[in-house]
């Protein structure tokens, strides 16, 4: 089934009979191609263009809950590609290219709403470090803008930019950037995979792995045994717990990031907000809530919720950056587990193991990465070599000496 405003219009004078599930509930066959491990944006990204742009046959998708139930239903929706450094400007530069079309690429209304992101500057260095981060967007193909004081206020006008303690000396612009819906991405994904033949298997937990002469063959499950011929994993924040189940220790930590949403205001902030002084990001929903984040609560856990320190601190510096906020009610909060790398960059590569594939390690970066990192790892599941804007998102890179350490806080996942 296709959607569109006539079938809208068909159904409403038809009484909704027509309507279709998005995805069929398939029962899990002996053996596939390619099994992806993980349910989420990127795992069922990776699904859709392994079926759609290279091909494959005979997939499946393994998740241990329901579709949706983990991180990429437990985000601040933002997208963007504004980055410094070579090995990750150009993915997140494909990746917005590739949310710019997604909507008609696999027929779903994920609600991408393009209205721009704004880094605030408070200081002189800020302003330096700025300017290298836009020249670097430009040089990789990205849009970027440095806006001075007057086109904030312009843009913003409710922002105090001659506060004492912060002042606003300016900004960097992405007006590519903005947000989506998170949710409607995993249906979307998840219905076009589902139409392309893959079989989209929910309650359905990876128990074990079945290797036999280095290679593996298999997953233990609990719904049983399950054969492949790869074997791709993208779990999130339980990476490391998966693939102790083969003896891989990973280079990185779990940690929880808390969100927030208020109660339903007034259009009152256009675009997407970043506040230099501190770690503060906003935005505002379709339905009227501003949806806001911070820093991670700083221990390492794989519960799906935070605690008071760290939504004080959101709060704290919301209220420094716009003490209008100070009026609103907070509707609701939550928690997504966080596979946090070493040098607050992604893996996308094969495992020492044979037709066993590792996608992780995406700390902050994880939603607004789900088009190219599920591109990019059908790429490397199809063909056995890595996608041009990944080359740099290996193993190895941590004993070569080659991080992608755009923070530049090294060997700490909690400050990334």
């Amino acid at each position: 089934m296709r959607y569109s405003g006539f079938k809208v219009i068909k159904e409403a004078l038809t009484g909704h009979k027509g309507w279709k599930p998005a995805w069929r509930d398939p029962v899990p066959q002996a053996h596939y191609d390619i099994i992806i491990i993980g349910g989420g944006g990127h795992g069922l990204a990776t699904a859709y263009y392994l079926a759609k742009e290279f091909g494959g046959k005979k997939i499946a998708v393994l998740e241990k809950g329901w579709i949706g139930g983990g991180n990429v239903g437990r985000n601040t929706t933002i997208v963007r590609s504004n980055y410094l450094l070579d090995g990750n400007e150009p993915f997140y530069e494909m990746s917005l290219k590739l949310w710019e079309g997604l909507e008609q690429d696999f027929n779903y209304n994920a609600m991408v709403s393009q209205r721009g992101i704004l880094n605030l500057i408070h200081s002189d260095a800020q302003r330096d470090a700025f300017t290298r981060r836009g020249n670097a967007m430009i040089l990789n193909g990205a849009d970027a803008e440095m806006l001075t004081t007057g086109q904030i206020l312009d843009r913003y006008p409710f922002l105090n930019v001659d506060n004492a303690r912060f002042p606003i000396k300016g900004g960097l612009a992405q007006h590519r950037g903005g947000t989506v819906r998170h949710d409607a991405v995993a249906w979307g994904y998840a219905r076009g995979a589902d139409i392309r033949g893959v079989d989209i298997i929910q309650n359905c937990e990876v128990t074990g792995f079945r290797i036999e002469n280095g290679k593996a063959i298999g997953v233990e499950t609990s719904r049983g045994y399950i054969g492949a011929n790869k074997i791709g994993c993208a779990v999130a924040g339980s990476s490391s717990r998966l693939m102790s189940k083969v003896d891989m220790q990973l280079p990185m930590e779990s940690h929880v990031l808390q969100a927030f949403v208020s109660e339903g205001l007034k259009p009152v902030i256009p675009g997407v907000i970043t506040f230099g002084a501190g770690h503060f990001y906003c935005s505002q929903s379709d339905k009227g809530g501003l949806v806001f984040g911070g820093d991670l609560d700083g221990y390492n856990s794989y519960a799906q919720r935070g605690n008071m320190p760290v939504v004080e601190d959101v709060c704290e510096s919301g209220m420094a950056l716009m003490p209008m906020l100070g009026r609103a009610r907070l509707l609701r909060m939550w928690g997504g587990v966080m596979d946090m790398s070493m040098d607050g960059s992604p893996i996308i590569d094969k495992t020492h193991i044979d037709g066993l594939y590792f996608n992780g390690g995406w700390c902050y970066g994880g939603f607004k990465a789900t088009p190219a990192s599920g591109y990019c790892f059908a790429h490397l599941l199809a063909r056995d070599m890595p996608h041009p804007n990944a080359t740099a998102f290996r193993f190895d890179r941590f004993s070569r000496g080659l991080m992608i350490d755009e923070k530049g806080m090294g060997n700490q996942p909690n400050l990334h």
